[in-house]
């Protein structure tokens, strides 16, 4: 029979993997940027802990920074997409960008800054399930500052047909995977880190604990859709309702401009 397992691409259960595996993480940051592992020489997360809310059903953000060398990283996943998520995006990137400069530093000492945003829906309208943001100058394409770099994968775009030489790749597989079939897929490729993703995978999901607050957090995460979901639908209704307000108004104004009285109003009304 086959277990049940967590799945990585919550991000209870995704920040609990790499902020306790730093190995891991050492290799996922390197296979998923497409740069040297030697070059990360040292990882600092700068928010290891999982807030408490993340387990009683209340919502938060939960993403991952991280200080690598000379640069700052986000790391983010999002399950559900939103009309703001871009401007989301730009304002974190912003304030992360801004965060490490001191009172009285020199705008040199700016650091370059990553956001990784791995995404559980399509946003862009390309078959490419990796894109890469970056600031180039209109009409030549020549890059105007390489400090800043936004990337987003869409899980979704992501193939079933696994090749051990294509790391990246296998990384969003592994990030997609809801089943032990499809993890020991990812086992019989004999890349070793991520044999070992695999088997923490398992390990988290032998913890009654960790697939309490997993359960709970997808819970959170499902009310969160459903609570803006009515939100929404409750502004339409209350759209719908001023906007027949305001032209029962502008009715009445007009049959007043044509000396209509306020009896003759009423009663041509109260037949509609």
């Amino acid at each position: 029979m086959a277990r049940d397992v967590v799945s990585a691409k919550l991000d209870i259960i995704f920040k609990k993997i790499f902020t306790e595996n730093r190995d891991m993480l050492h290799e996922f940051l390197a296979d998923i940027l497409e740069i040297p592992s030697e070059s990360i020489k040292d990882i600092v997360i700068t928010n290891p802990e999982l807030p408490p809310e993340t387990t009683d059903g209340k919502f938060s953000r939960l993403d991952l920074n991280l200080k690598v060398r000379d640069k700052l990283i986000n790391v983010e996943i999002q399950l559900r997409g939103n009309n703001d998520y871009r401007d989301r995006t730009l304002f974190y990137w912003a304030k992360l960008y801004a965060s490490e400069l001191k009172s009285g530093e020199t705008y040199d000492k700016l650091k370059k800054t990553i956001c990784i945003n791995i995404i559980n829906f399509n946003m862009f309208d390309r078959s490419d399930y990796h894109t890469e943001i970056v600031t180039s100058i209109k009409d030549t394409d020549e890059i105007f500052s390489d400090k800043f770099s936004i990337h987003f994968f869409e899980l979704r775009k992501v193939g079933k047909k696994v090749n051990p030489n294509n790391r990246r790749e296998l990384w969003m597989q592994f990030l997609n995977a809801s089943s032990e079939e499809e993890f020991e897929v990812l086992k019989q490729t004999n890349v070793p880190i991520m044999n070992k993703a695999v088997n923490v995978i398992y390990d988290l999901s032998e913890d009654a604990k960790i697939r309490e607050m997993a359960r709970l957090r997808e819970k959170a995460l499902h009310d969160e859709a459903s609570a803006l979901a009515n939100a929404k639908k409750e502004g339409r209704v209350e759209g719908r309702a001023e906007g027949k307000a305001e032209a029962e108004a502008d009715i009445i104004a007009k049959m007043k401009a044509y000396g209509m009285t306020e009896e003759q109003i009423k009663a041509i009304l109260s037949k509609n």
